[in-house]
């Protein structure tokens, strides 16, 4: 098992930036992909970015230039820059681990809310 703590969400003006960590405990040699998913008001939950063990990448379209995803394997901790943040990024931001194995494990969220 794998559990998943999140911090460093917020209330921010848009424009503004906010940084997202998530450290990771137990198995944690069983991790390959982490990353962050969101979930906005009356939307599905979408991926933002994931990151490999190996430093592979992946973001959705909407977050491309604005955030960057970042990890440091030593502290089992994955990061969350936000930049130029807009009112549509108000969401539930839910840090996402998975095996090697296919095993998923989730955070309990954290909020998000950029003021207009």
């Amino acid at each position: 098992q794998v559990q998943l703590v999140e911090s460093g969400g917020g209330l921010v003006q848009a424009g503004g930036s906010l940084r997202l960590s998530c450290v990771a405990s137990g198995s944690v040699f069983s991790i390959n992909v982490m990353g962050w998913y969101r979930q906005r008001p009356g939307k599905q939950r979408e991926l933002v970015a994931s990151m490999s063990k190996f430093g592979v990448t992946d973001y959705a379209d909407s977050v491309k230039g604005r955030f960057a995803i970042s990890r440091d394997n030593a502290k089992n901790t994955v990061y969350l820059q936000m930049n130029s943040l807009e009112p549509e990024d108000t969401a539930v931001y839910y840090c996402n681990a998975r095996g090697y194995s296919g095993a998923i494990f989730w955070g309990q969220g954290t909020q998000v809310t950029v003021s207009s």
